[in-house]
């Protein structure tokens, strides 16, 4: 069963109309477009999607969902609510609705109600990226599995994911992100999951929320939408996060744990770090002790792992597939953190996708795990953090100060970091203010040595990418929870 244009305009309409051209695929992008494609035409900050219908038709699409009249050279059949005509729709054809959006959320919610397949909803302050291309991994190795390609976390990007679904498919493993109260909500409205992973709570969005406590209580709607454990609802959380165990009173599923505790369902010990190859652990599961070497980097990353694993031992498989799924890192587009060749024989650990507090620490953790003739850090702003951006910059300037050799810093916020490593006792020399991307650049590219490693690390926004793309042109497949 693939998605038709029969489908498309019952699930937007409800007219049962004959329309049986396969949908090949739903953009968003009109240059994306292709022959059999489905257009959805989205207002934007800059551009408005119905101004490129005609362009999508022009590249093959076969039809367009807008909510406003749009202007093609080719004569188009629009098709609405209560239209009750039995003819055969032509094509390329519009399907008209009250909103664009909300329509791309109705279409992806009607399609993911004709599959029984299994959904798996992951959600947390960091580690969500990670987390579902492991987890995706280790379904895989029984599965047929579907999950979000890159960040598809939003109330597009989700839709977008849950329209690829075919009848092959046996698992769906979903990202999910938030940016205010109700996002998840509406996502698990539209995903309808049976399980939900919860990696952590953190201050990550504190400056649209406002108390960390809010940010829980975002975090908590993925649960309580769950179904009740008589209808297979399984809530995953991890035990170790203060702020994350209350949800096991939030829900009606089964709640399994996990964590670093024995007194979580299944916990690790014995974690150790084998620098660039991964780390070393024992799962221990209902009286058994299974040892594994992953290719996660840095003792944190242990946490990675265990959701996964729990997911896979909620879903059935044994501990054969598990461990073989753990061995499976994504292709280089999906990793948070990868290791790449520097100039002059140095290692770079870029991790310049994003950045809190917590992954930031995390990767200075790491750094501080691994041997180089020079530890160095460049550390740009970290944003969206509220009330807590002074001291969480503060809190990352303290842990670089007894990790690093040399730190550079980039950004307004980022001063905070350098001004805590120099009160916690770094050396002032040891510590660079740099005024932009390219001056960090500069200064890298002629004092970078053989076997120094150099972590890069800011939000997104910072594009420290930059200082990666400048020093290096290629990139190794490691990778590590954010």
């Amino acid at each position: 069963m693939s998605l038709t244009l029969a489908d498309v305009i019952e699930g937007l309409t409800g007219n049962q109309i004959a329309a049986p051209q396969v949908v090949e695929q739903v953009v968003i992008d009109s240059r994306e477009a292709g022959p059999g494609s489905l257009f959805v035409a989205l207002p934007g900050q800059k551009h408005d999607g119905h101004q490129f219908v005609a362009q999508a038709f022009q590249h093959g699409a076969i039809a367009a969902i807008v909510h406003q009249p749009v202007e093609v050279e080719q004569a188009v059949q629009v098709v609405k609510a209560g239209d009750d005509s039995a003819e055969p729709v032509t094509v390329p054809v519009c399907i008209q609705v009250k909103d664009s959006l909300a329509g791309l959320q109705q279409l992806a919610a009607f399609w993911r109600g004709k599959f029984k397949v299994r959904v798996i909803g992951i959600t947390g302050s960091v580690g969500k990226s990670t987390t579902k291309e492991l987890v995706g991994a280790v379904l895989s190795t029984r599965y047929e599995t579907l999950k979000s390609e890159g960040n598809f976390n939003n109330e597009i990007g989700l839709p977008l994911t849950l329209l690829k679904l075919t009848e092959a498919h046996e698992r769906v493993v979903l990202e999910m992100g938030m940016y205010t109260l109700g996002e998840i909500a509406l996502l698990c409205k539209i995903a309808q999951p049976q399980v939900g992973v919860v990696t952590n709570v953190g201050p990550t969005h504190l400056e649209r929320l406002g108390t960390i406590e809010r940010i829980a209580q975002a975090k908590t709607e993925l649960v309580q939408a769950l179904p009740p454990a008589a209808e297979g609802g399984l809530a995953l959380l991890n035990y170790d996060d203060p702020l994350v165990m209350p949800m096991a009173h939030q829900t009606q599923a089964r709640v399994l744990t996990y964590g670093l505790s024995s007194e979580a369902d299944l916990w690790a010990s014995e974690v150790s770090s084998a620098g660039l190859e991964g780390i070393r652990f024992v799962f221990h599961y209902q009286g058994q002790a299974v040892h594994a070497r992953v290719p996660l980097l840095g003792r944190h990353s242990v946490h990675t792992a265990l959701r996964a694993a729990l997911v896979g031992l909620a879903e059935g498989l044994d501990w054969e597939e598990i461990i073989t799924g753990l061995q499976v890192l994504p292709n280089t587009a999906q990793l948070r953190l990868v290791a790449a060749p520097g100039p002059n024989g140095s290692t770079l650990l870029d991790d310049t996708y994003n950045a809190s507090p917590a992954s930031t620490i995390a990767a200075l953790n790491l750094l501080d795990e691994l041997s180089g003739a020079r530890k160095i850090a460049v550390l740009g702003d970290m944003l969206e953090l509220g009330s807590f951006e002074e001291e969480g910059h503060r809190k990352v300037g303290g842990r670089a100060a007894a990790v690093v050799d040399l730190l550079l810093v980039i950004g307004r916020r980022a001063k905070w970091v350098a001004a805590e490593a120099r009160a916690c006792g770094l050396d002032p020399a040891a510590i660079l203010e740099m005024e932009n991307n390219q001056a960090a650049i500069a200064y890298l590219e002629k004092s970078l040595q053989a076997e120094d490693i150099a972590l890069i690390k800011g939000s997104n926004s910072q594009r420290l990418d930059e200082i990666v793309s400048a020093l290096t042109a290629e990139r190794a497949t490691f990778d590590v929870e954010r």
